[in-house]
C-alpha cells in the first residue's frame, strides 16, 4: 500500500520534472505560473491513489493523472474569468496578473495539454481512457454553463443546485478514481462503485468550499472569504437561507442581494450574520455531512481490505475538513 505522502512526492516530482518553458514565453509563463501554484493537487492524488487501491502499479498512472491536474487547472483559468477573482491559491489570478486574453489563450493550450498526457497510458485502455475523460470534460462545460445561468435565474431550487455541483465538481473527482482503478485494471463494478463514491466525495467537497467562501480564513482558504455573497453567486447557502429566512430577515437578505448601492464589507457581514442567525451555517455542516456519509458507505462496500482503503478514506476526510 503507498501512503499519501508518497503520492504526494511522486505528484510534485512528475509536475517539477515537465517544465513547460516553450516558445512564446507570454502563452506558457501564465501556465507554467498557475502549476507551480500547486494546490493540494487532489485529483492526481486520487487518480494515483485509486490505482494503488486496485492492485495498480502507480507509474502507469502518473501522466493521466498528470493531464487531469492540467485540465482541472484550465478551468480554473476560465472560471476566474467568468467569477472576476482575483485570488487564486492566495496569489493574482492570471487574468488579473496577465490579462484576459492571455488567461483564455493559456487556459486552451492546457486543454490540449492535458489531452497529451491523459493519452500516456496503455494503448488497450486508450478508448475507456478517453471516453471516460470527453464525458467528464463535457459534463464539466455542462455544469459551469448552469452556473452562469443561475447568474440571472430568479428562482433555482436546490436540487437544480446540487446538479450543477455534480456536473461542474463532482464529475472530475469520480473521474480521476475511475481512471485510476481502469489503468489497475479493476472489475467492472469496482470501477463503477468508485466513481460513484467519487460522486459523493465531490458533493460535499463542493459544499465544504461554499461553507468556506463564508465561514472560512483568507490565509487557508486561499480566496477572498464572501467573494460568493458579494458577486450574488447561488451556492448551497444562498439558497437555504431564501428557505429559511421569514419576516424581517427575509426582507434584509434580499435587500443585500438586490441592492447594489451596498459596499461589498458591509454586504459580507449582514448576509454572514444572517446566515448564522438562521441556522444555515449547520444545515450545510448538516449536508455536507450526509454526502460524506454516502460516499463512506459506498467505499466500506468494495471488497478490499480496510487497511487498503485507509488512505483514501484519509484524503477524504481532508477534503471535508474532517480530522482524522
Amino acid at each position: 500500500m503507498t501512503t499519501i505522502h508518497t503520492i504526494q512526492q511522486r505528484i510534485s516530482a512528475a509536475f517539477n520534472a515537465e517544465q513547460f518553458l516553450y516558445e512564446p514565453m507570454r502563452l506558457y509563463t501564465p501556465i507554467n505560473y498557475t502549476l507551480e501554484l500547486g494546490g493540494k493537487r487532489i485529483r492526481p492524488a486520487l487518480v494515483l491513489l485509486s490505482c494503488d487501491l486496485f492492485g495498480g502499479d502507480i507509474e502507469k498512472a502518473v501522466y493521466p493523472a498528470m493531464g487531469l491536474e492540467i485540465f482541472h487547472n484550465f478551468t480554473l483559468l476560465h472560471d476566474d474569468i467568468m467569477d472576476h477573482a482575483s485570488l487564486r491559491r492566495g496569489k493574482e489570478t492570471v487574468h488579473k496578473k496577465w490579462d484576459v486574453n492571455t488567461a483564455i489563450l493559456s487556459g486552451d493550450t492546457m486543454f490540449v495539454m492535458a489531452y497529451d498526457y491523459v493519452a500516456k497510458t496503455d494503448p488497450i485502455l486508450l478508448p475507456d481512457v478517453l471516453r471516460l475523460f470527453n464525458d467528464t470534460a463535457r459534463k464539466v462545460c455542462e455544469g459551469q454553463q448552469y452556473d452562469m445561468n443561475f447568474e440571472t435565474e430568479s428562482q433555482v431550487t436546490i436540487p437544480e443546485y446540487m446538479k450543477m455541483i455534480r456536473l461542474k465538481t463532482a464529475v472530475l473527482i469520480a473521474c480521476s478514481l475511475k481512471l485510476g482503478a481502469l489503468i489497475a485494471g479493476a472489475l467492472h463494478d469496482d470501477a463503477t462503485k468508485i466513481y460513484d463514491f467519487g460522486i459523493e466525495l465531490g458533493l460535499a467537497f463542493q459544499l465544504q468550499d461554499d461553507y468556506l467562501d463564508a465561514f472560512g480564513d483568507t490565509s487557508v482558504f486561499g480566496k477572498e472569504i464572501g467573494g460568493d455573497i458579494a458577486t450574488n453567486k447561488k451556492t448551497f447557502l444562498n439558497l437555504k437561507a431564501f428557505e429559511l429566512a421569514h419576516g424581517d430577515d427575509l426582507i434584509q437578505l434580499t435587500h443585500y442581494f438586490t441592492d447594489p448601492n451596498i459596499p461589498a464589507k458591509e454586504k459580507i457581514v449582514g448576509v454572514t450574520h444572517l446566515y448564522r442567525k438562521n441556522n444555515v451555517e449547520e444545515a450545510t455542516r448538516h449536508e455536507i455531512e450526509v454526502h460524506f456519509q454516502k460516499a463512506k458507505l459506498i467505499l466500506e462496500s468494495l471488497d478490499i481490505s480496510e487497511d487498503r482503503k485507509s488512505e483514501i478514506h484519509n484524503l477524504a476526510l481532508g477534503m471535508v475538513g474532517r480530522m482524522k
